[in-house]
């Protein structure tokens, strides 16, 4: 893989959300939120999206200019639309409303409808570490996971994410499909030709597979757990609850009518709500105990798992969003790493907006 530094793939990306249309702030937002995914190691959520984003440009699915707006608001939540902008910037902008919000009742939520595909869930929930405010975000996706005992794809890979502030030590973040493994994971393993692992997809018919490709024969991603004797049912749980919190609860398409990522696939008929939706959300610490006084347990805490026994053969446990932490300085430092196909797709955007890449 060849390895191309950050500051080159971000002006790349600005460039060509500019020619998409996006404002020149709203294109550096994208940018930002779409290399958050490659330094933080998510490859599958960086610039191998990039071309996907273009495509649903292309297919008028995407609004460069959006009017995102509060259509219902309490003291402490409220209702979002993102007028079908990207996802990359719906998203943080319903960030800055809930810990506004948060700023001033103690807390802040919003759901938010007719939005796209919003990237790593982890950005969003992070911006408000700089708020000494615990971040929440989730979103739903298109259906391409089956519930446990069924065969349909009823629900997205739908993510998680909570990031909580520390005082010395970094944050504790956690960012997590609720599926075995994120659609992403299944998307690298085919650029490099390789199987997938047993309890990540099932066939049409519902049987343990190792084909990469099988989404594409009809087959299904599994929840977190894979089947129901190592718990599928709660990885089925947690997708049902961030579908709901994202869609049912704002106004956006749920379950089998969540919109593709990919814009070759029709959208679904009969759609029971705009768009993709998210759920973003924020708790000022000092709101339930002083700050620092919560920050340095926060230390204790991380300390104390950072330094518990391990498993013979093991280096050392690791807290949540600490190997995120170390490979950003590693990648911002030596490069981000891209697949050949990838290089490929950024060729085919530079060449289809006259860029250089």
């Amino acid at each position: 893989m060849d390895l191309f530094a950050y500051s080159d793939l971000r002006k790349f990306c600005e460039q060509v959300f500019t020619e998409m249309g996006c404002p020149p702030e709203d294109a550096e937002l994208a940018s930002d939120v779409l290399l958050a995914a490659d330094l933080r190691g998510v490859d599958s959520h960086g610039v191998a999206r990039l071309i996907g984003y273009v495509r649903l440009w292309e297919s008028d699915r995407i609004n460069p200019t959006p009017d995102i707006r509060l259509v219902h608001e309490t003291p402490s939540t409220g209702v979002v639309d993102g007028d079908s902008g990207l996802g990359l910037v719906v998203a943080p902008r319903a960030m800055e409303i809930v810990m506004e919000k948060a700023r001033h009742v103690g807390s802040g939520w919003i759901s938010i409808k007719n939005s796209n595909h919003f990237g790593i869930a982890g950005y969003h929930a992070m911006m408000a570490l700089k708020e000494d405010m615990i971040g929440m975000a989730m979103t739903n996706a298109s259906p391409l996971v089956a519930p446990t005992f069924s065969t349909d794809k009823l629900l997205g890979t739908n993510p998680i994410a909570v990031s909580i502030p520390a005082g010395e030590e970094s944050p504790f973040v956690a960012d997590f499909a609720t599926t075995t493994a994120a659609n992403g994971k299944l998307e690298i393993l085919q650029r490099k030709e390789a199987e997938a692992p047993l309890g990540w997809v099932q066939t049409a018919d519902g049987e343990v597979s190792t084909n990469a490709n099988e989404l594409k024969q009809g087959g299904a991603l599994l929840p977190l757990g894979s089947d129901r004797e190592h718990g599928s049912h709660k990885g089925y749980c947690l997708g049902s609850i961030v579908d709901i919190f994202s869609a049912v609860l704002s106004g956006a398409n749920y379950g089998p009518w969540v919109p593709p990522f990919v814009s070759f696939l029709p959208l679904p008929d009969n759609p029971v709500g705009e768009g993709i939706g998210h759920f973003v959300g924020a708790m000022r610490i000092d709101a339930f105990r002083p700050a620092k006084e919560f920050k340095d347990h926060m230390d204790n805490w991380i300390r104390t798992f950072k330094n518990a026994n391990t498993v013979n053969g093991q280096d050392k446990v690791y807290v949540p969003g600490e190997p995120e932490e170390r490979m950003t300085q590693e990648r911002m430092s030596s490069g981000i790493p891209l697949l050949p196909p990838v290089i490929n797709d950024l060729k085919s955007i530079a060449e289809k907006f006259s860029l250089s890449f």
